[in-house]
């Protein structure tokens, strides 16, 4: 009787051990509670930089692709480090209708070069758009001797200015179309315009002078231009083009597009004047011109708009 007493408690403290053994074994084996990883959040370059809002246009006279890339080696240069095209196309001859399809989004049937006296367009500028939607727009000629002239003067070509010729802009025109001297002023302020163009004079441009001549200009001004504030912060594009070629390969010229975020890319699409005008109104958020609006995007063909 005796055994039994003591076998009774003795089975039950065994039996509670295993219990708290067991709990024990089970707590070891089930796994630890999730810990909550710390997010990394990774941005690319071009995530972090800001959109492109401003297109500056330097507009060499007469040349084909070919002539361009043999003949001015510093813009060849900046073409393969930064993104070239190479089936892009003027719109017509001579000068004047093709620099009126950047600003315009069409030639108006211009198929001379005569002064703004002979052809008063009627109809909007990209330039005088941008303006009046509170974007800004600046025209910067070489060679004029006061705001918005509208006659030669010298080496400076008004043909070459195609603001000068939408007569219901006239006064945005004054107030914006200046002297070259103003655009070193505007890269130091980083307050270069959305809508952009530098026009040399007919010696600068390689009309009169050589490619070489041209190319050393380009060197300095587009130089200043790549070290300034607008270009660095990635705000900027700068774009080099011809309004024509020389009449003898296909109206095919060079055209370099300028901008941080681009590394020798070569667009191989077709596109005209008329995609240049179109990224002129995307930069200052207004609406395409004329055949601009069915055109390709210049920038959006280098993955530089939306």
């Amino acid at each position: 009787m005796r055994t039994r007493r003591l076998a009774a408690p003795l089975l039950t403290a065994v039996t509670a051990l295993v219990a708290v053994l067991a709990t024990a074994l089970a707590a070891c084996s089930s796994p630890a509670p999730e810990q909550s990883a710390p997010v990394t959040v990774r941005t690319t370059a071009s995530e972090t930089a800001p959109p492109v809002t401003k297109m500056l246009v330097f507009v060499v006279e007469n040349h084909s692709l070919a002539q361009m890339r043999s003949g001015m080696p510093w813009v060849a240069r900046l073409a393969d480090r930064y993104g070239y095209t190479t089936r892009y196309r003027a719109i017509t001859h001579p000068s004047l209708p093709n620099y009126l399809a950047i600003a315009g989004g069409s030639t108006f049937g211009v198929t001379d070069d005569q002064p703004p006296a002979a052809h008063p367009v009627r109809r909007p500028s990209v330039f005088g758009q941008a303006v009046a939607a509170g974007s800004t727009a600046t025209i910067y000629a070489e060679g004029m001797t006061s705001n918005c002239r509208l006659t030669d003067t010298g080496r400076y070509a008004v043909r070459h200015n195609p603001w000068t010729y939408f007569r219901r802009e006239r006064a945005d025109c004054r107030a914006h179309d200046v002297p070259l001297s103003q655009l070193a002023d505007d890269i130091s302020a980083g307050s270069l315009p959305a809508v952009g163009m530098v026009v040399p004079d007919v010696c600068n441009d390689a009309h009169d002078c050589s490619l070489g001549r041209a190319n050393a200009w380009l060197r300095s001004q587009v130089g200043a231009v790549l070290d300034g504030s607008d270009f660095t912060s990635g705000r900027l594009a700068v774009v080099i083009t011809a309004d024509e070629d020389d009449r003898h390969h296909g109206n095919r010229v060079l055209t370099v597009v300028a901008h941080p975020d681009l590394h020798h890319r070569v667009v191989t699409r077709r596109l005209t004047h008329y995609a240049l005008s179109r990224s002129y109104a995307e930069v200052a958020g207004i609406d395409p011109l004329g055949h601009a609006r069915t055109a390709r995007s210049l920038l959006g063909a280098f993955g530089l708009t939306g």
